[in-house]
C-alpha cells in the first residue's frame, strides 16, 4: 500500500483545522498544519465571494508548501440587514481592532429592530483544493437557517464568536452547542462540503478507501 498523500490544512486557526481534518477523515491523506511545516501565516485574502477567497488561500498555501492544500472561507448571511452587513466581513465588520465581545455587541445592536422571521440568518462556506499553486476544485454552499438570538450563550465557544447567537429554535440550541449528529440532521454547510470533498478525492484523484 502506498503512503498517504500529504495535504496542508490551509489555516492557522485550530478550530478550522479540526473541521478540515474531519472533512478528510477516512481518505488516504496525511493532514499537516502550517506550524508543522514551519510556514508563516499568510496575509488575509481578498475576493468578491467566499469561493474566490478560499481559492486564493488554497493556491497560496499550496505554493508556499509545495504540496496539496485545502482551505476555506465563510461568513454569516443576515438578509434583514441588507447593505449594512456583508458575509465576507463577518470577522471584521466591527472594525479591525474589535474583539469578540465588541463584534457580538455590535451585531446585537444591529438586530434590535427585528423580530421573529426577520432575525433569520444562514451561513455560507467555501472550500478549495490546490496543488503546488494550481487550483484543482472548489465549492461554495449555504448551510442551515437559524435566527440571531437576543443574547449570547457565552463567549467561551469552541467555534466562531457568532455561533454563540446563531440559534436553532427547533433544537433549542445555538450552533456552538450542537452535536455533530445534530449538525448532520440540519445538513449544515460543513456536512455538505464534506460530501463534495470526499467525492472529489475518491472519484477524481482515485484515492478510494
Amino acid at each position: 500500500m502506498s503512503d498517504p498523500v500529504t495535504i496542508l490544512l490551509g489555516t492557522s486557526n485550530p478550530d478550522k483545522q479540526g473541521m478540515l481534518r474531519w472533512m478528510l477523515n477516512g481518505l488516504p491523506l496525511a493532514p499537516t498544519t502550517p506550524s508543522q511545516l514551519d510556514l508563516q501565516p499568510l496575509p488575509d485574502e481578498e475576493g468578491d465571494t467566499h469561493e474566490t477567497i478560499a481559492q486564493a488561500k488554497a493556491v497560496d498555501w499550496s505554493r508556499a508548501s509545495r504540496t496539496l492544500s485545502i482551505a476555506s472561507d465563510g461568513g454569516l448571511v443576515v438578509p434583514a440587514l441588507g447593505h449594512r452587513w456583508e458575509s465576507r466581513y463577518t470577522h471584521r465588520f466591527a472594525g479591525p481592532d474589535a474583539d469578540d465581545a465588541r463584534r457580538l455587541e455590535r451585531l446585537l445592536e444591529l438586530m434590535k429592530p427585528y423580530r421573529d422571521a426577520r432575525r433569520e440568518a444562514t451561513w455560507v462556506e467555501a472550500v478549495a483544493i490546490a496543488h503546488r499553486g494550481r487550483l484543482l476544485a472548489s465549492w461554495e454552499l449555504t448551510g442551515a437557517t437559524g435566527i440571531i438570538a437576543e443574547a449570547a450563550t457565552t463567549l467561551k465557544t469552541s467555534g466562531f464568536w457568532v455561533f454563540t447567537v446563531w440559534y436553532f429554535p427547533g433544537l433549542s440550541k445555538t450552533y456552538d452547542q450542537l452535536s455533530l449528529e445534530e449538525r448532520v440532521g440540519l445538513d449544515d454547510h460543513w456536512v455538505k462540503l464534506r460530501r463534495e470533498v470526499q467525492r472529489f478525492f475518491t472519484s477524481h484523484l482515485g484515492l478510494g478507501r
